[in-house]
């Protein structure tokens, strides 16, 4: 079989387009060549300042306008440096290493901000080489509205941040500390040691003794008293939820978290001091991812592989005995060992007596201050009241007292008829009658059982409610996780208890 070939003609047609097409080719490059140089040439006319840095991110060629902007007369003494050393706060070698564009953005200057574009070069293989940035400074006027906007967030950005600076500030000093007595000295005087080293701090002592003002004035006092101090209570906080509160957790990372993360309390306290209350009730698991950070000084969020160095100082608190949690097997000992080097023990309000009048002056000129009365005074058979109760629950039961007895009574001057009452929720009588002798002053008891004639069932159901748990919380030292133990309630119910019946803890 013979096989023809293409027809003459048909060649020469098909061999005069491919020779256009390729003339065509060509000049559509040049043409792109000349748009590209012109541009180019334009935006470094009409543009306030333009930069272009190579793959290390370092100038290669800046204009005399842009070089003046920040500090440099002569261009050409620029050539070389990091481009960050040039141009503060400047993105060039995030657009050098990731070869995508910023087209539109603002750029803080030591002067007004400035509207930027910045644009990657690559070589003929699509691989970045360089960048290149303009400011858009002629454009200001037509992006006024945006400006407006953006200073407006900006201004209150920087209120939020104050405010939230402030906030986490330390409220307390050692001069907040009231008393006197041998006992309150003593723990004064380790406080301010603690103050000037950095090792980590365990505060013991029963609930309502002041532990956390203690741990505020020790932070005060420290050389991290510009930094912040974040509180983490962690008996108020769920067991499944101490982990995420701790650490934080990246975007994506838990159910509501798809559009952003949350920053936990250990990169808060970046700088700071981190105050766990309560530390006793922390559960097992989190315990050895604690004493992990403690040793190693980092952390990951929650589902990232990003590493968080930290730079936080501990103090820690409980009203429970840790030494024989460890004993149980319910808290770590090597954790234990890690907290406890600084231990400072904060006795209850009932070893240091001789403290109970200038405290209670103290809270009295709070509470004036606070309801608008006048000058508030104890009467001394008040007085002897007060030395006479135990206070179980301390200085915070001696606060409640005390304002429960100013806020109902008629006179500005309070005696032991109208504190009795209040003290250990009625149980005061008893203390009241005790008192008499060393007040010198003979008082009558009211008459309870008339009293509760008149008492609805609801009111005496509330008032058995109250005064049940608060004796359990009271044999449990202050712990919740304990006293809902023994009463066999779920901790989580006995806390919206504490909350709906006025409960101090």
């Amino acid at each position: 079989m013979r096989i023809y070939g293409p027809y003459p003609a048909a060649t020469e047609e098909k061999n005069r387009m491919e020779i256009e097409t390729t003339a065509l080719l060509a000049d559509y490059d040049h043409v792109r060549k000349l748009a590209m140089q012109s541009l180019f040439q334009s935006l470094d006319k009409f543009s306030e300042g333009t930069v272009i840095v190579d793959r290390n991110a370092r100038v290669v060629w800046i204009n005399r306008h842009y070089a003046a902007r920040f500090g440099f007369d002569d261009p050409t003494a620029v050539i070389g440096l990091d481009c960050e050393a040039v141009i503060p706060n400047s993105m060039m070698r995030d657009v050098v290493k990731g070869g995508e564009p910023i087209l539109l953005d603002i750029l803080e200057t030591d002067r007004d901000p400035i509207v930027v574009t910045r644009l990657p070069i690559k070589d003929d293989n699509g691989e970045t080489i360089g960048a290149v940035g303009f400011v858009l400074f002629n454009e200001l006027k037509g992006l006024s509205p945006l400006f407006s906007q953006y200073a407006r967030l900006r201004a209150e950005l920087i209120s939020t941040r104050q405010s939230l600076a402030q906030v986490r500030r330390a409220k307390y000093s050692f001069s907040s500390l009231i008393g006197t007595s041998a006992a309150s000295l003593e723990v004064k005087r380790q406080a301010r040691r603690a103050a000037r080293l950095a090792s980590p701090v365990l505060l013991l002592g029963e609930t309502g003794t002041g532990k956390e003002l203690l741990a505020h004035a020790i932070h005060g006092a420290s050389g991290r008293a510009d930094g912040p101090l974040v509180t983490v209570n962690v008996a108020a906080i769920p067991d499944t939820l101490l982990e995420l509160e701790f650490f934080g957790a990246e975007a994506g990372a838990y159910t509501g978290a798809e559009r952003k993360g949350r920053i936990g309390k250990f990169e808060l306290a970046q700088g700071g001091t981190l105050f766990l209350d309560e530390i006793g009730d922390m559960p097992l698991a989190l315990q050895g991812k604690l004493l992990r950070v403690l040793q190693e000084q980092e952390f990951e969020p929650l589902g990232s592989n990003r590493i968080v160095r930290t730079d936080v100082r501990i103090i820690t608190a409980t009203s429970a005995d840790l030494s024989a949690l460890v004993a149980q097997g319910r808290f770590r000992a090597d954790l234990y060992y890690r907290l406890n080097v600084l231990m400072i023990r904060v006795p209850p309000l009932r070893e240091r007596l001789a403290d109970i009048e200038a405290m209670a002056y103290s809270i009295l000129d709070k509470l004036a201050v606070e309801s608008g009365a006048g000058h508030l005074e104890l009467d001394k058979d008040a007085l002897a009241v007060l030395c006479a109760y135990g206070w179980p629950g301390n200085v915070r039961e001696l606060r409640n007292t005390l304002e429960r007895a100013v806020l109902l009574s008629d006179s500005e001057r309070i005696d032991a008829r109208s504190l009795a009452r209040f003290i250990g929720d009625g149980r005061g009588q008893r203390v009241e009658s005790e008192a008499r002798d060393a007040a010198g002053d003979l008082l009558d008891t009211p008459d309870d059982a008339s009293a509760q004639q008149d008492q609805q069932y609801d009111e005496a159901m509330h008032d058995f409610e109250r005064r049940f748990l608060t004796d359990a919380l009271c044999a449990a030292g202050g712990q919740v996780t304990k006293a809902a133990a023994q009463i066999g309630m779920a901790r989580a119910t006995l806390y919206r208890r504490i909350v709906a019946l006025g409960i101090d803890v």
